[in-house]
């Protein structure tokens, strides 16, 4: 993305609003009002918002000058977010070292108990059942959220059922192909927006294969494609921290999903963990 294409969002908008459509002016004077909103949106969320099409949301951006709806975001956040909020939208400059780790701990406890309070009894088990019959399970992610699968799949390998956790994207295309209607695929992308796992989603959907999906409490296209979402909350977005609190929340998910299958599995459950703490024996003093 070239440097003139991060920014000068809400000045095109506005030297650009005498040639826009009705429709497109519709999207403008939404943006324009609710900036901030609009960072934390997908581009369904504002498509159902003015009760317009997702094409016509695109199409204002590309009027404006933009690829697309993701880099005009990115455009606006640069606009709109100072560069301490870029990093926590609580903190601030005159704050002490304390202050900080106090203000981080805080966010990571309230994103837990967001979490908890939407959890759906339904989707969680139905999540539980899917993966105690899965011939083999596979955990994708990118960034961030790939090391969420390996932290998955590092946990899952204790139950003794099959799993691989893959963080490459064209790993994860290949091995999605390979799925069978007997395997289940757990996606994890805290947008749900992440191109790469909504091509891993179509493939593993095609398959056969049941879908699981982590992803931030939205109307996203990953919730909309898995077959069993489960959902975080947390009020960052991809411009602030990185998305840290939400990290918390996922690895909490696969830690609920992960003490259920050993509960159920106990007897199975019991001989993996005798034989693998025999093997990890081996490497200690």
């Amino acid at each position: 993305m070239s440097d003139n294409e991060t920014r000068h969002c809400l000045p095109r908008i506005r030297s650009s609003y005498s040639q826009l459509s009705e429709k497109e002016r519709k999207v403008a004077d939404y943006i324009l009002v609710h900036s901030n909103k609009i960072i934390h949106s997908t581009i369904n969320q504002v498509a159902d918002d003015l009760n317009v099409a997702d094409a016509t949301v695109f199409r204002f951006c590309k009027r404006i000058g933009f690829k697309g709806f993701q880099a005009m975001k990115i455009a606006l956040a640069a606009e709109i977010v100072n560069p301490i909020q870029d990093i926590h939208e609580t903190i601030s400059e005159s704050d002490s070292s304390r202050e900080i780790a106090e203000k981080v701990l805080r966010s990571n406890i309230r994103t837990l108990e967001d979490t908890y309070h939407i959890l759906n009894n339904q989707t969680i088990e139905q999540a539980v059942q899917a993966l105690l019959e899965a011939n083999h399970i596979e955990f994708y992610g990118n960034g961030g959220s790939g090391i969420i699968a390996m932290d998955a799949q590092h946990k899952f390998i204790r139950t003794g059922l099959r799993t691989t956790a893959y963080s490459d994207a064209h790993l994860q295309i290949m091995s999605a192909s390979q799925l069978s209607s007997d395997d289940v695929a757990v996606l994890i992308s805290h947008s749900g927006t992440n191109k790469d796992m909504l091509r891993v989603a179509d493939i593993a959907r095609g398959t056969g294969a049941t879908t699981i999906g982590i992803t931030n409490l939205a109307t996203s296209p990953l919730s909309k494609k898995v077959d069993i979402p489960l959902y975080t909350v947390s009020q960052e977005t991809e411009f602030r921290s990185e998305a840290l609190a939400s990290r918390i929340a996922q690895l909490s998910l696969v830690d609920a999903l992960y003490v259920n299958i050993m509960m159920a599995r106990k007897d199975q459950s019991k001989q993996s963990l005798q034989r693998m703490r025999e093997a990890i024996s081996s490497k200690r003093i």
